[in-house]
C-alpha cells in the first residue's frame, strides 16, 4: 500500500523555508518527507542549495515523520562519513530514516577537483561505498582499497536497526543492476511506459519483493497557465536524459542547455494541472505500478497553496482508497 510524502527541494528554497514547509506538510496530512542533497542548484534561477544533513537533524526533531535523502558517496562524500551521519540520525530517530545512494552528477561531485569518472566506474564505486557503509553499521573495523579507500574505520555510535539502503536509478539498466543488492528502489516520474520499464527491470534484477519509492515531479497552481509557467521557470533544466544530467558541471551549463526547451515540452516530464482530480488519477497510476512510497515534488514556487489543496482534496481520496483495499 502506498504512502504519500512531501519532497523538500534544497535547490529551490532556503533551509528555514523548507523546515516550515515540512511542518505544514505534516499538519496537512502528508505521511513522509524526502530531501534532496545538492551542492549546487540545477539553475542559477533556483538559487539555493543548503546542506541537507544539517537540515535533516533539525527537521526530524520538528516533524515526527520518517525522512529520507538521496546522496552520492564516493567523491564529495567519503562513505565512512555517510555511514556515520546516517547512523547518528537513525540512533536519534529510530526507524524514521532511509538512505538512498546514487552515482551522482558532476554538478555536485566535481567540486573536489578530482576526475569525474565514466558511468561504469561510478557504479562500481557506488557498490563499494554501499558495502563499506553496511559493514560499518555492523560494527566491523573496515579497511578497503578500491575506487574508494578506507583505513581502520569503525563506528562506535550505531543504531540498533540500521536504515534501509535504497538504490537511485533513472534508467532501466541501472534499476536492474540495483535489484540485486539494494534494499529498494527510488526513481522519478518518467512518462508511464518508461517508468514501467524501470519497475520491470528492478524486479527482474532481484527487486521483486523489495519496496519501490517514487519522486513525482508535478506542478499545481490556481490555473493551468500559472502551473505551466512555474514548471518552466523552475524545472526546465531538469528534463534532460541521464548522460546530460550526470555530466554537466555548473548551473550555468544547465541554463544554457535549457534555452532550447519550450514551455510545451514540460508536459512530457512534469505532471502539470490545476485540477486536483487529474493529479489523483496520475497518482493512482503510480500506486498500480507498485510504488510503496510516493513523494510529491511541486516544482513551482507556490508551496503553501500546493500543501493546503493537496492536504484537503488529494491525500484524503488516496488514503481512503488505501483503506478500502486494506479492508478487502
Amino acid at each position: 500500500m502506498a504512502h504519500f510524502g512531501y519532497h523538500a527541494s534544497h535547490e529551490q528554497f532556503k533551509p528555514s523555508q523548507l523546515l516550515q514547509y515540512a511542518q505544514a506538510a505534516y499538519h496537512a496530512g502528508f505521511e513522509r518527507i524526502s530531501s534532496s542533497d545538492h551542492f549546487h542548484p540545477w539553475s542559477v534561477q533556483q538559487g539555493e542549495s543548503g546542506f541537507a544533513w544539517s537540515w535533516l537533524g533539525a527537521a526530524m526533531q520538528a516533524v515526527p515523520l520518517s525522512f529520507g535523502v538521496v546522496c552520492a558517496p564516493g567523491q564529495r562524500y567519503h562513505p565512512a562519513i555517510i555511514a556515520q551521519a546516517a547512523a547518528t540520525l537513525t540512533e536519534m530517530f529510530p526507524n524514521r530514516f532511509w538512505l538512498a545512494l546514487g552515482s551522482g552528477q558532476a554538478l555536485n561531485e566535481k567540486i573536489t577537483g578530482d576526475r569525474w569518472p565514466a558511468k561504469i566506474e561510478r557504479n562500481v564505486r557506488l557498490k563499494e561505498c554501499a558495502d563499506v557503509i553496511r559493514a560499518l553499521w555492523t560494527g566491523k573495523t573496515v579497511t578497503h582499497y578500491g575506487f574508494v579507500r578506507v583505513e581502520e574505520a569503525k563506528l562506535y555510535t550505531r543504531p540498533e536497526i540500521p536504515p534501509l539502503i535504497i538504490g537511485a536509478a533513472i534508467t532501466p539498466e541501472t534499476a536492474e543492476w540495483l535489484g540485486g543488492w539494494a534494499d529498494g528502489l527510488i526513481t522519478i516520474s518518467h512518462p508511464y511506459d518508461k517508468l514501467k520499464e524501470i519497475v520491470d527491470a528492478f524486479r527482474r534484477g532481484g527487486g521483486k519483493r523489495k519496496p519501490m519509492y517514487l519522486k513525482v515531479q508535478l506542478s499545481y497552481a490556481e490555473d493551468e497557465e500559472t502551473a505551466l509557467r512555474g514548471a518552466y521557470e523552475q524545472w526546465r533544466t531538469n528534463i534532460f536524459q541521464s548522460p546530460v544530467l550526470a555530466d554537466l558541471r555548473s548551473p550555468q551549463q544547465f541554463d544554457a542547455m535549457a534555452k532550447f526547451v519550450k514551455p510545451e515540452d514540460m508536459y512530457e516530464y512534469v505532471r502539470i494541472s490545476a485540477d486536483p482530480q487529474r493529479h489523483i488519477e496520475w497518482l493512482q497510476q503510480y500506486v498500480e505500478l507498485g510504488f510503496t512510497e510516493i513523494y510529491l515534488h511541486n516544482v513551482n514556487k507556490e508551496q503553501q497553496r500546493f500543501i493546503q489543496v493537496f492536504g484537503e482534496q488529494v491525500l484524503p481520496t488516496l488514503v481512503e482508497e488505501r483503506q478500502i483495499v486494506l479492508q478487502v
